[in-house]
């Protein structure tokens, strides 16, 4: 009885925290189910990388993730997301803990954060995996990866294969640095090549027992704090140079404002650099002692991503197209997101078959690029809603080349389409006639077969909201213009499958009378694409849309 109670109260408590603006409307029940579906994903994740050197997510898709999951706990006055690099942990200790870095969102928090800050300094945000290098009286004493932290694993027998790492210093001294081991890339340009799993490749040669010296020489090194070293950053470097550490220097500049934060953020993301780069760092030149650093996100330092190459997108919608030959594309109708300064709302899944292998349903989260930088694409399914939506899916032998002639239930997008078609550039050219055209006359009931235009007047075209005189006639003389419009060009509106090379003359009947064996004997033409053509002009419905041509006085029918 007292769980009862305690459970009632808490998911009570969920549903009067479940009032902001931009938090998902859910019953507290179906809340507490898809953040901890959320996090039992980001967990697998954390896992796999941390542990077993694989990332099994796009690095910015797990960043946004992890954001979706703060805001919805957030919003259910869960308290914060747990740590990620909890399960991470090794058994050598850092003699200093490796700090994070906190992500901001966008100029205006970069604005406030640099605000009443001096000596700030920026550096591209090197896509790798951290490590720690201790010296010994200048000999490399120690490799430790960052774990959790706090405490990491001994890479040292790695470190000590990989060329980019100084096996020696210059003097004999003890020195502990922190950097990022990385993979070598030629020329590599961020804008244009995304991470290229470069992040993943280090992190899974580092995590095996043996390193080859090929796989070694892949791996470079960029050294991004010394936290004994001296007092302001430009000094850690030049010694730091003089140490034999690779240099940091073309990769460090001095920053005043906003301004020169997003010239350098937009030269690195667009410039070639030899490794993968997922942002810029902004970096106070003085810190605190090192004995006072802790494994969490410094206040001296924070990350500023580039824009995103792929973007977490919650599907509200989704929708089955049905083209004019009766393919039918799902579509999503989407959260809007941002993909490079672009708003997405809608994504295609390409087929039925790749919906039905996907099982994408409302309320799943999804992962959106973009395909030559301008074609929305869907990449594949993040998290799957914990609450499966019904949705009425069209079957794909209900529709084809020969159906939905008329705007029946069902019918009504196939139908559509060949309208947009036969108005289209390759039908029948019509002038200011498009798909909202079509839309419009058939939402007041005008259409009822696909050359029922043909026949409308003046006054029934105004009688219809949002045509006028000027706009009715102009519709009008367009509609009558496609009785100029060449046979050939008729055939191609009503849908006729593509012929090649055969010849078609100017008589339907003539055509109509070829059975499957001659039109194969016409030039390009194959068994498959014959039996079309002859299924075509058998058809009932295209034999009456035929008639309705001829009585119409159109050449060739």
């Amino acid at each position: 009885m007292l769980l009862r109670l305690f459970t009632a109260s808490f998911l009570t408590l969920l549903c009067l925290s479940s009032n902001a603006a931009d938090c998902p409307d859910w019953s507290p029940a179906r809340a507490l189910d898809e953040i901890t579906a959320l996090q039992k994903q980001i967990d697998l994740w954390d896992d796999h990388y941390h542990r077993g050197g694989r990332s099994l997510v796009a690095d910015e898709i797990y960043d946004q993730s992890r954001a979706q999951l703060n805001e919805w706990r957030d919003c259910f006055d869960l308290g914060l997301t747990p740590e990620p690099l909890r399960t991470a942990g090794g058994k050598i200790a850092h003699p200093v803990a490796h700090t994070g870095l906190d992500k901001l969102r966008d100029a205006q928090a970069v604005e406030h954060w640099l605000r009443d800050r001096n000596d700030i300094w920026v550096q591209p945000k090197v896509d790798g995996v951290a490590v720690t290098l201790i010296y010994r009286n200048g000999f490399l004493h120690q490799a430790i990866s960052r774990g959790d932290g706090v405490n990491g694993q001994d890479w040292t027998t790695s470190a000590r294969l990989i060329a980019a790492i100084p096996q020696t210093l210059s003097q004999p001294l003890d020195v502990l640095v922190q950097g990022e081991l990385y993979w070598r890339l030629a020329d590599h340009i961020q804008a244009q090549a995304g991470s290229f799993n470069a992040r993943s490749t280090v992190a899974g040669l580092m995590a095996r027992k043996n390193l080859n010296a090929e796989q070694a020489k892949g791996i470079g090194l960029f050294v991004w704090d010394w936290p004994q070293g001296p007092a302001t950053l430009p000094a850690r470097a030049a010694i730091l140079d003089e140490l034999g550490f690779p240099s940091t220097a073309p990769y460090s500049q001095p920053i005043k404002a906003l301004a020169d934060a997003e010239r350098w953020r937009n030269h690195w993301y667009r410039a070639p650099l030899p490794f993968a780069s997922d942002g810029i760092v902004l970096r106070q030149s003085q810190r605190p002692p090192a004995e006072r650093w802790q494994a969490r996100p410094s206040f001296w330092s924070v990350a500023w991503k580039y824009p995103f190459a792929q973007a977490l997108a919650e599907v509200r919608k989704v929708q089955f197209n049905i083209g004019r030959t009766g393919r039918i594309t799902p579509v999503l109708d989407l959260t809007p997101v941002k993909l490079d300064d672009r708003q997405i709302k809608r994504v295609s899944v390409s087929s039925l078959q790749r919906w039905v292998d996907m099982d994408i349903r409302p309320g799943d989260q999804v992962s959106i690029s973009l395909a030559g930088l301008t074609i929305p694409r869907l990449e594949g399914v993040v998290l799957r809603s914990t609450e499966r939506a019904e949705l009425n899916v069209p079957s794909a032998s209900d529709f084809h080349h020969l159906s939905c002639w008329q705007p029946t239930s069902g019918c009504e997008s196939q139908f559509l389409a060949r309208l947009t078609w036969l108005g289209s550039k390759q039908g029948l050219a019509l002038p200011h006639v498009g798909r909202g055209t079509w839309e419009k006359l058939l939402d007041t009931g005008h259409l009822n077969g696909l050359l029922d235009w043909l026949t409308l007047d003046a006054q029934e075209l105004a009688n219809i909201d949002g045509f006028g005189d000027r706009s009715s006639a102009r519709l009008l003389n367009s509609f009558n213009s496609a009785r100029q419009r060449p046979f050939a060009r008729w055939l191609k509106a009503l849908g006729l499958p593509p012929t090649g090379q055969a010849r078609l003359g100017d008589s339907w009947q003539a055509l109509a009378q070829r059975n499957t064996e001659q039109w194969q004997a016409e030039p390009g033409i194959g068994p498959g694409r014959a039996a079309q053509l002859s299924a075509f002009f058998r058809d009932p419905q295209v034999l009456a849309l035929s008639k309705t041509l001829h009585i119409a006085g159109i050449n060739g029918f």
